[in-house]
């Protein structure tokens, strides 16, 4: 599998759910995600994370961030847009996605961790040759939509499609990038999310049973098929094993295998 990979993105999603951001450079947390991302959640009357698996509102929220200002600028069709200092002025915040919801919405932060679907592990990776083939399985998608379906932090270019399946199951090589060593820890399972209009929340008809179909159809000879449960799945979320004191990773950084 001849490769020249390196970094080519680097995006984080400040507030889960919510629009991400793309950045140059990322400082890697302790636990192997990356700064900021996942930093704020909303949260309901009951405590529950709100999450666009299962409110699918949360689409129609468009939002940008500015992670040294803490500043998020939000609209929504049922809502004023407006900025916040999500720090400073959390009150005002929960004001507006409460009003957005027409219901109680608080929002939390962790900037130790953040709040990803997988506490005890770290960013996801996949390829630019990757997001490139699954646009190409639907008419309806572009190369652009299909990364904001995919919403993953670490696109490596360089690489041929599917590289990242390379990275789990018994033996597989471990990758790094900016001194950090990262291993890939299980294929990432796809929700609902994928499946819809990032803007609208509008599903596509038979998105899941096409994905499966063209996934089986293009599986590498070089997968060890037995780390995946089905073939709903696409990314790789890995773990953290070694960083260096200077934890930051960089677009342009180059991606090295680690076999040993």
């Amino acid at each position: 599998m001849p490769t020249d990979p390196q970094i080519e993105k680097l995006r984080v999603y400040p507030v889960k759910s919510l629009d991400g951001v793309e950045v140059d450079v990322a400082d890697v947390r302790a636990n192997g995600t990356l700064a900021h991302d996942r930093e704020f959640a909303l949260f309901d009357a009951n405590g529950n994370v709100l999450n666009a698996k299962r409110d699918e509102r949360l689409h129609a929220i468009t939002a940008d961030y500015d992670p040294e200002a803490r500043v998020l600028t939000v609209d929504a069709p049922s809502a004023t847009p407006t900025q916040f200092d999500l720090v400073h002025d959390a009150e005002a915040a929960e004001a507006w996605f409460s009003d957005a919801f027409d219901e109680p919405v608080t929002i939390r932060r962790d900037t130790d961790r953040g709040m990803p679907d997988r506490p005890k592990l770290g960013l996801s990776v996949v390829s630019t040759a990757t997001i490139r083939t699954v646009a190409s399985w639907f008419d309806e998608l572009t190369v652009e939509g299909t990364r904001r379906r995919l919403r993953t932090n670490v696109e490596v270019s360089g690489v041929p499609a599917f590289w990242e399946d390379r990275l789990v199951g018994d033996d597989a090589p471990a990758f790094e990038v900016g001194g950090h060593r990262f291993e890939g820890a299980i294929p990432c399972g796809r929700c609902v999310v994928p499946g819809r209009d990032p803007d609208t929340g509008e599903p596509l008809p038979k998105f899941r049973k096409r994905f499966i179909e063209k996934r089986r159809e293009t599986v590498p000879e070089w997968v060890n098929e037995d780390a995946f449960d089905h073939w709903f799945a696409l990314t790789t979320i890995t773990r953290l094993e070694e960083s260096p004191t200077d934890g930051t990773i960089r677009v342009g950084d180059s991606v090295t295998l680690r076999e040993e």
